[in-house]
């Protein structure tokens, strides 16, 4: 059973940082895609940063850049989302996923998902 468990949300000051993990277990290897995506209320989930741990290539959101890195351990089949520079606008439930492959970053693509965690941002 495959399941993908964040932690690490939190509420902070703008400016603050947090860490957001989300440990895989029971995810087959070909699951070399992950990413976090976040989603505010009435708005649509979107996917702030993306890795291909087979390759170590990265994508982020034009509105992360310079503030969020994704990274992931093998090791441990965890993944991370550091989050600096943290604005009111990041506040959102944020979601890791995993997918077999990624053409677009839409959320449909991702087929794992796990429960969230929560991040809110106030000034």
């Amino acid at each position: 059973q495959v399941q993908l468990v964040e932690s690490g949300g939190g509420s902070v000051q703008v400016g603050g940082s947090l860490r957001l993990v989300c440990a895989a277990s029971g995810l087959p290897s070909s699951f070399h895609c992950m990413g976090w995506f976040r989603q505010a209320p009435g708005k649509e989930r979107e996917r702030v940063a993306g890795i291909d741990t087979g390759v170590d290539s990265t994508y982020y959101a034009d509105s992360v850049k310079g503030r969020f890195t994704i990274s992931h351990d093998n090791a441990k089949n965890t993944l991370y989302l550091q989050m600096n520079s943290l604005k009111p606008e990041d506040t959102a439930m944020y979601y890791c996923a995993a997918a077999l492959w990624v053409v677009r970053g839409e959320a449909t693509e991702y087929k794992y998902w796990g429960q969230g965690t929560q991040v809110t941002v106030s000034s």
